[in-house]
């Protein structure tokens, strides 16, 4: 069990006080009026039919318990594993299944004569006295009335409970045991060697003597009845012969499941396991009870869902603070895939503890409140480095925060850094199979940085001082960066790709991998055509696909970036897959519930739900269930190590080769930014030499600079941009603002006009340089607006005329081809962003001007042609 389960152990100090004070907790609990009252009795009998713990067969009318941790009794689950062989749908086979009837023991009834004892003959419902007595009247009277005589007859008094403490049955002898308890003595060899004596029933009872009981050792059958487990009766929880904590307990436990949107199965007989041992091992209570030793596995997770819970009563979060854990519940926080409970006592020193208990808190009841534990390991795991360096390198182990100066933290910093670079384990911090963490440069980035941001806090907030904590301590500790020291996903090799394309392979991944057929060979394919987050195949709706327009689309949440509903187009061969997908999902519903989904049902529905407590279908597959699945998989196929999110990044580097802009890119693959988008983008020079177009504009020395753009708010189309351009890659040289394409100057010869760039017909505006421009217009509106009077004003803004025209035409040039956004991102222009499709395709004024003028022509004529 966890370090922080056992923090729910009694102190020795005040156990009885202790104990008593959370008995009047859960006390209270379970008597307030939300409290289930099914619950509140000692001996628990739940009904047939409960939402949660709902113990009899599924069969309709069948009274039989379950078995064998199905929803079938042991008689129709062999029937159920016969028509599965024959491919017989579920529902179908509930359908056709004839209840059984419930099985009674005569020993568990009561006489119809006498109600404290039990019933000896079935056929007429009698004790075993009774019986003997309508016997011996037959053998008197030949043809004796049963009735008549029944009528005569007096009840006997019974022979009490059974001497079992936990059971409530009536004994059906004088030897004080039922017939079950009766039976299972005997097996047991029957300790103490209890016994009466032969014919007791004539020799004593009937005589109306008390008849004596023989021991050999009246202390081992007294004991053999204080241990015995109680019989198990169907739909029942016996919590008799429990200590009062640990009844309520388990009975708050019981309860609280029944809250949860999606509980787990509890089976009846696990939770009779789980009294059983409390009862074995006379528990006073379930907190520091240490399940995984004493339990068999199902039962010891039952334990911890209770323990859990009991956390969240038996603890305020001022109160978790010092025992060392956290409880993200406590906050109204729970990660997805995490539970409540995060254990920092891990942490030596108490005062590095509180920091990280108080910084989390901060942090969980902040707006900026993180999506995932992550930020909890990272915290914990810096922590518990240094807690660990400071035990054995400070003075009094670092539990004395005064005694810390700057040479301890530099000495921490060259240990983990020295760790690093030999791949040295971690002095504390383990992995889940209990080996030692290797300190790598990722978990040294992440001590670094987070114990940077957990140490400026306390210095920020004024904790530092208070603890005595000095600040040359704190600054020691230097930044990491974000640098991770894990090499860039690649894009699949051709070889690689071709090898998880080929149609055996895939055929493998479904038979092998997935033998139930979950969906994993459609999960990869999805992935690999759209390039969507395999999380986001994983978690689609059951009515994910549509037409419209005719067109199949694709519909899905990009939860990372906070795009729920997201569309995008996709392939007919994969809206058939899909859909297939679709009639698969929904065959199982039938199958299992012999009716189709209601809209709300379906609406609520997976494509790709789990087998797990899932009935109805909603829960879609884990991440892990893909990835162990998939790596399999990989494994098998000898390639390499490969991840499925690579098939992300092969897509964006094919769909940046056809032509499309990190804009689009960004757009299709659902990225915040086209920053994001440049890391799924690996392209080489050549590649840059077939896919990005080249965009320039005669600059304001042209003949006509801008002319043909000029009080024409609309942009050029695509294509008639396209038939303007002209390459001028190879025939030009970067100048200020733009580029000139003068031949001397290109091929080294000197400027004759003395480098007037802006004032040359030779120069020509790039989309590079588009803000540069815009900033230059601005200066001189503003210049303008400054004037000292109207007509110098007007003639500042006559200066920058041709200037303005030449702005104008660029940014109808970059609207045609659907670059302005880009070209408007685009600042400071550096070498690298000469491989922009923004700056390499130039158009001339001249040409420029002859097709405005064409496109003014066929205005007027089309206008005149309105008029007529």
């Amino acid at each position: 069990m966890s370090a922080g389960t056992n923090l729910l152990v009694v102190p020795a100090s005040q156990p009885d006080r202790q104990s008593r004070d959370r008995l009047e907790i859960l006390t209270a609990l379970i008597d307030a009026p939300s409290f289930d009252p099914l619950f509140r009795a000692e001996v628990i009998d739940i009904p047939p039919g409960h939402s949660v713990y709902r113990w009899e067969c599924v069969v309709t009318d069948c009274e039989r318990p379950r078995s064998g941790g199905s929803d079938l009794c042991g008689e129709h689950l062999q029937q159920w594993a016969g028509e599965r062989a024959r491919e017989v749908g579920k529902a179908a086979f509930l359908t056709a299944a004839t209840g059984l009837p419930r099985h009674v023991r005569v020993a568990d009834m009561a006489c119809r004569l006498c109600p404290d004892r039990s019933v000896a003959q079935s056929a007429r419902m009698l004790c075993r006295a009774h019986d003997l007595k309508w016997f011996r009247h037959q053998q008197l009277i030949v043809g004796a009335d049963f009735d008549a005589w029944l009528a005569c007859q007096d009840a006997l008094p019974g022979y009490g409970t059974c001497r079992v403490r936990v059971c409530v049955n009536r004994a059906e002898s004088p030897l004080g045991l039922c017939a079950r308890h009766g039976a299972r003595y005997k097996r047991d060899d029957s300790p103490g060697g209890a016994r009466l004596p032969r014919n007791w029933w004539q020799r004593y009872e009937k005589l109306g003597w008390t008849v004596p009981v023989t021991y050999t050792d009246e202390a081992a059958f007294r004991q053999w009845c204080a241990t015995t487990a109680a019989p198990p009766f169907a739909g029942q929880i016996n919590l008799r012969c429990l200590r009062p904590l640990v009844a309520a307990e388990i009975k708050w436990g019981l309860f609280i499941h029944t809250q949860r949107a999606r509980p787990q199965r509890w089976d009846l007989g696990w939770l009779r396991s789980v009294v059983t041992t409390c009862r074995a091992a006379d528990l006073d209570s379930l907190a520091g009870f240490d399940s995984d030793h004493d339990c068999p596995r199902v039962p010891a997770a039952i334990v911890r869902e209770i323990q859990r819970e009991l956390r969240l009563v038996y603890y305020t979060p001022a109160d978790t603070r010092g025992a060392g854990f956290l409880e993200t519940d406590h906050f109204g926080v729970r990660f997805p895939g995490r539970g409540s409970h995060f254990d920092l006592t891990s942490i030596p020193q108490r005062w590095l503890r509180d920091l990280a208990w108080d910084h989390l808190a901060d942090l969980l009841g902040s707006p900026r409140c993180p999506r995932d534990g992550g930020c909890v390991d990272s915290l914990r795991r810096a922590a518990v480095e240094r807690g660990a360096f400071l035990e054995l390198d400070a003075p009094e182990g670092g539990h004395d925060p005064r005694l810390l100066d700057a040479e301890h933290m530099r000495r921490f910093v060259a240990d983990q850094r020295r760790r690093e670079r030999d791949r040295l384990p971690s002095l504390a911090v383990t992995r889940p199979d209990g080996s030692a963490s290797t300190v790598t440069t990722t978990t040294r980035s992440i001590v670094f940085n987070t114990a940077r941001k957990l140490l400026r806090t306390a210095l920020d907030t004024g904790t530092a001082d208070r603890i005595g904590l000095s600040r040359d301590f704190i600054v020691a500790i230097p930044t990491a960066g974000a640098a991770t020291g894990r090499t860039p996903r690649r894009p699949f090799p051709d070889e690689v790709a071709r090898a998880l394309a080929d149609p055996d392979n895939l055929a493998r991944l479904a038979a092998v991998h997935d033998p139930f057929d979950r969906g994993l060979r459609d999960i990869w394919e999805t992935t690999v055509i759209t390039g969507r987050r395999v999380g986001e195949v994983i978690g689609a709706h059951f009515d994910c696909l549509g037409r419209y327009g005719g067109l199949p689309m694709f519909w899905h949440d990009q939860t990372k970036v906070g795009n729920y509903d997201a569309a995008i187009r996709i392939p007919e061969r994969l809206y058939e897959l899909l859909a297939q997908r679709q009639h698969k999902t929904m065959d199982a519903f039938i199958a299992e519930h012999g009716h189709r989904p209601t809209d709300p049902e379906r609406a609520r529905m997976a494509l790709f739900p789990s087998a797990r407590l899932n009935p109805d279908r909603s829960a879609s597959l884990s991440y892990q269930w893909f990835h162990l699945r998939f790596k399999a998989w990989i494994d098998s196929l000898d390639l390499g190590r490969w991840v499925a999110h690579q098939a992300r990044h092969t897509l964006a580097t094919n769909l940046l080769r056809a032509g499309a802009t990190l804009t689009h890119i960004r757009s299709y693959l659902g990225q915040v930014s086209d920053r994001m988008a440049e890391h799924y983008v690996h392209l080489s020079h050549s590649d840059l030499e077939d896919v990005l177009a080249h965009v320039w504009v005669t600059g304001p020395g042209a003949a006509n600079p801008g002319e043909v753009l000029a009080g024409d708010t609309e942009p050029m189309t695509r294509e008639q941009a396209q038939a303007l351009a002209i390459d001028l890659s190879r025939r030009s040289t970067p100048a200020e603002g733009g580029f000139c394409t003068f031949q001397p100057v290109v091929d080294g010869g000197a400027c004759p006009w003395n480098l007037d760039c802006h004032n040359c017909d030779k120069f020509v505006l790039s989309g590079a340089d588009l803000l540069y421009w815009r900033r230059k217009r601005e200066q001189w509106r503003q210049l303008a607006e400054g004037a000292p009077d109207d007509a110098t004003a007007d003639y500042l803004h006559q200066y920058f005329e041709p200037t303005a025209r030449a702005i104008d035409g660029l940014e109808k040039a970059l609207a045609g081809l659907g670059l302005l956004d880009q070209a408007l991102a685009l600042d400071l222009r550096k070498p690298q962003d000469y491989f922009q499709r923004v700056w390499a395709t130039a158009f001339r004024a001249i040409d420029l001007a002859a097709a405005a003028d064409s496109e003014d022509n066929n205005t007027a004529e089309d206008s005149g042609e309105a008029s007529t």
